[in-house]
């Protein structure tokens, strides 16, 4: 698939604002649009002619744009829509649920093209990404864990792996449930969350490092942290890479690579 070839739903209640939006769309060779007020109007037209991604603001007449990826999420039709949320909002706070849920990119108000090309080329890696190489493993045969107590976070990274190869995923909604499932069953890979109940991203690679009896195993962190301090004392526990949220599929493919080609 091209850019030419997508068709982009663009939920934004300005008038002004969704002309730009076009016409910066339109110079990416971008011209199968469908436009639509409020989250009401886009959940109706997602589901007469389902786009390949829906572009949204943040605060809409009748929800918001974290309400309305939720319910993208919620409805098995829509479940696996590319989200993209463009907004000047910056607050952690209303940011991070959108994350959580799996956008493919957070553009902000305004934006450059450069910046929306990559968020664009994001979405076609999304849709159709190119699955792991790997010199001594088969991606179909690796078993990895995925750590994060947002079953939506979940549910977006496990796949984000299904469509690089991957097939044996198992879950844990924290790092407590993570040390029994490590403890009972050989992992190739973890891929995990920083901010968690009972047990955090960093005290989880800390007993993977020091406690557990698979220490080498590779750990991915995907997470929203922000703090420096936090993620470099991350580091130093030893996990393999670090990956913001929201993520881009080739990203974690060439980390997950970069990973196990390291074992």
């Amino acid at each position: 698939m091209h850019l030419e070839e997508l068709l982009v739903l663009l939920i934004e209640p300005s008038y002004t604002q969704c002309r730009a939006i076009q016409r910066q769309l339109s110079e990416l060779g971008i011209d199968r649009i469908i436009t639509a007020k409020n989250g009401h109007q886009a959940l109706q037209a997602m589901r007469s002619e389902q786009p390949d991604i829906a572009i949204s603001a943040l605060y809409l007449s009748d929800m918001t744009g974290t309400d309305l990826v939720h319910t993208m999420r919620s409805d098995p039709g829509l479940s696996k829509m590319a989200f993209m949320l463009i907004s000047s909002e910056t607050r952690f706070r209303y940011l991070d649920p959108i994350r959580q849920a799996g956008a493919v990119a957070i553009l902000p108000k305004p934006f450059k093209l450069a910046e929306l090309r990559i968020a664009m080329n994001s979405v076609l890696e999304y849709i159709n990404p190119d699955q792991l190489e790997l010199d001594n493993y088969c991606p179909e045969d690796l078993e990895v864990l995925v750590v994060d107590d947002s079953a939506m976070a979940r549910k977006h990274i496990s796949r984000v792996l299904k469509g690089l190869g991957i097939e044996r995923i198992s879950e844990a909604k924290d790092g407590e449930e993570a040390v029994d499932a490590i403890a009972n069953k050989y992992f190739d890979l973890v891929v995990t969350d920083y901010n968690m109940p009972n047990m955090d991203g960093k005290e989880l690679v800390d007993h993977i490092r020091t406690a557990s009896n698979q220490a080498s195993i590779p750990v991915l962190m995907v997470t929203s942290e922000e703090n420096e301090s936090r993620l470099a004392a991350v580091q130093q526990a030893g996990v393999s890479a670090i990956c913001d949220k929201p993520f881009e599929t080739g990203v974690v493919r060439d980390l997950i690579q970069r990973a196990l080609s390291e074992v």
